[in-house]
């Protein structure tokens, strides 16, 4: 949770100042006006960068996530044999290429030679790039005594991560591939090849058939307004961007992904996978269950659903469980809520969150196939329909010109 500044009016009437905890702005509003009517300044003291999976997960300051996976592993191995902390950041530090994670180490070996903790200056040094569950799961071994495991904790959780990530990538690098290649392909034949074949028509007396009509119009359109329509999509793309930045508009974009068809239904699995294996990891390193939630909820793609996670832990404050508090809150699939219930009344809910991680993992990377597997024959109807016009067009065309001889 962040710290806020605020100066508000009071239900009193009168001025106050002081400072708020919350997960977002909107959070830190809402807990102001318990005690105020008029919120006149709302400022976060310590902005931090946002991170997801893995741009808010492990992304930010141009951080390099298989680097990133491999330290973490490096020091899990290095620690578990015995080795001083000082001594293991110096050994990785040491044999680091990724330059800012070299950097990081640097100063990360400096700090722990001045006494103080690993956790404390990672924190200083990279709170704004690295990821919150990677500082608190440090600081978690090393209140338990065990730093060692909880770097071995991290390198799975990341490492799973990242070949989720990949699989993704994967899944929807093909049609995206073909998608652009039709595009580029169309977008030169109507200002190039058209046009040419035009010329070559234009010196016969023949009557131009009229799809041949429509493609020279179309043709004549994408010619003269080419860089016009470059300029539309670039302008439309940089207010979305803009937009997208502001709280309302974050809060907008991430509410219509959970309702666009079959993307809807991937972003929901998605979140849910990544609040089960954040909770998981955070409670496996120690954390009690509302510091595990308030980082999880940072881990969450959808700003939405991670805004309503982070309220959960106010919920959970006042006495509720969590399972009560995230089936009166309705954003997680109801299998989740149920499950998290059982585990919490068990006093399993670590396992049965893996459990249950593991189940969205397969759910998710399914729906993404799924999608694909949608995509790919529809995308091929619709490059067959426009070639299909443009070669139809062109025949005609050439048989038109030939009788017209």
């Amino acid at each position: 949770m962040e710290t806020f500044k605020y100066t508000a009016i009071s239900k009193g009437g009168e001025r106050v100042s002081g400072v708020v905890e919350g997960f977002n702005e909107m959070d830190a509003a809402t807990r102001i006006r318990d005690s105020c009517n008029v919120i006149l300044k709302l400022e976060a003291e310590n902005k931090k960068n946002s991170i997801g999976i893995l741009n808010k997960d492990i992304g930010g300051k141009k951080l390099d996530s298989k680097a990133f996976i491999v330290m973490c592993s490096q020091f899990a191995i290095i620690l578990n044999s015995g080795v001083p902390i000082a001594r293991a950041v110096e050994l990785i530090e040491d044999k680091m290429t990724d330059k800012t994670l070299k950097h990081l180490l640097g100063r990360v070996l400096e700090d722990v030679e001045a006494g103080r903790t690993l956790s404390n200056s990672f924190e200083e040094n990279g709170g704004s790039f690295l990821p919150p569950t990677f500082v608190e799961t440090i600081r978690a071994g090393e209140e338990s005594g065990d730093v060692g495991h909880a770097f071995e904790t991290m390198h799975e959780h990341f490492d799973k991560e990242e070949k989720m990530r990949t699989k993704i990538k994967g899944a929807l690098a093909y049609p995206i591939f073909v998608l652009l290649i039709a595009v580029v392909v169309v977008m030169v034949i109507m200002i190039k090849v058209v046009p040419t074949f035009i010329q070559v028509f234009d010196s016969t007396e023949g009557e131009m058939p009229v799809m041949m009509q429509m493609l020279i119009g179309m043709s004549n359109f994408f010619s003269k307004y080419f860089l016009v329509i470059i300029a539309v999509i670039a302008a439309l793309f940089l207010a979305y961007k803009i937009y997208s930045k502001t709280e309302t508009g974050k809060m907008k974009t991430a509410q219509l992904a959970l309702k666009i068809p079959m993307f809807g239904n991937i972003s929901r699995l998605n979140s849910a996978r990544q609040f089960a294996n954040s909770m998981a990891t955070m409670l496996g390193a120690g954390l009690p269950v509302v510091k595990a939630l308030s980082i999880t909820a940072r881990v969450i793609s959808n700003y939405y659903v991670s805004t309503e996670v982070g309220k959960l832990t106010g919920k959970i404050e006042e006495g509720k469980t969590l399972g009560d508090s995230m089936k009166e809150a309705g954003i997680l699939p109801d299998i989740l809520t149920d499950m998290t219930a059982v585990g919490e009344s068990t006093g399993e809910m670590e396992g049965t969150l893996k459990t249950i991680g593991a189940y969205y993992d397969t759910e998710t990377e399914n729906a993404i196939a799924a999608l694909v597997r949608k995509i790919e024959p529809t995308m091929l109807i619709v490059i067959g329909i426009v070639g299909g016009f443009i070669v139809i067009a062109t025949y005609g065309s050439m048989f038109s010109m030939y009788g017209s001889m």
